[in-house]
């Protein structure tokens, strides 16, 4: 049984706790498949884990098409989507690789790497290009953490995505601008 522990505090579902936490900043993880096409996953779950050297964690649910091919590739470009990119990165998130080839659908311009395989996308406020050094099977999820290779920014580009939970994107940019409801 749970109990009120404050004045105000009452016990939440995990759901509404996430919601609650809103917003989260929205990215795309790019992967290659086995046969060395392009995937691209929307997350809110990701996370720096280390300064020196530079390391990103992600959380991808085991029964998503980027789970495989992250498991086969072993690399990932983590962008921050502009706000401009807001309906491809929508999509990113909501239809599975396994069905579309979501570089053709979103519109999005891969541009190539410098120091792994999978690209990455141009427009991008930032982007990180990571090599998984390590994995943990969270429950329904699978933590990936990257090491940083190679770090890209488009300056001009200074809003991105965040996600509340899942169900719509906003932007905020890096002076605390909100452009509201993009997607919903």
């Amino acid at each position: 049984m749970y109990m009120d522990m404050s004045p105000g505090l009452k016990t939440v579902s995990w759901d509404e706790a996430i919601e609650l936490g809103s917003p989260y900043p929205y990215v795309l993880a790019v992967t290659l498949d086995k046969k060395g096409k392009a995937n691209i996953i929307g997350l809110a779950w990701w996370t720096f884990v280390s300064w020196q050297p530079a390391m990103i964690a992600i959380s991808i649910g085991k029964d998503r098409y980027s789970h495989e091919c992250i498991e086969y590739c072993k690399e990932f470009v983590l962008c921050f989507p502009s706000r401009e990119q807001s309906r491809g990165a929508w999509l990113c998130g909501k239809k599975s690789g396994r069905d579309i080839d979501k570089l053709q659908k979103t519109g999005f311009t891969p541009v190539p790497s410098q120091r792994v395989k999978p690209p990455l996308i141009k427009g991008s406020t930032v982007a990180y290009e990571c090599r998984v050094t390590d994995s943990m099977e969270t429950g329904d999820h699978t933590l990936y953490v990257g090491k940083v290779l190679a770090i890209h920014g488009t300056p001009e580009k200074k809003s991105h995505l965040y996600s509340i939970h899942y169900r719509k994107l906003l932007g905020i940019d890096s002076q605390g601008t909100v452009t509201p409801s993009l997607i919903h």
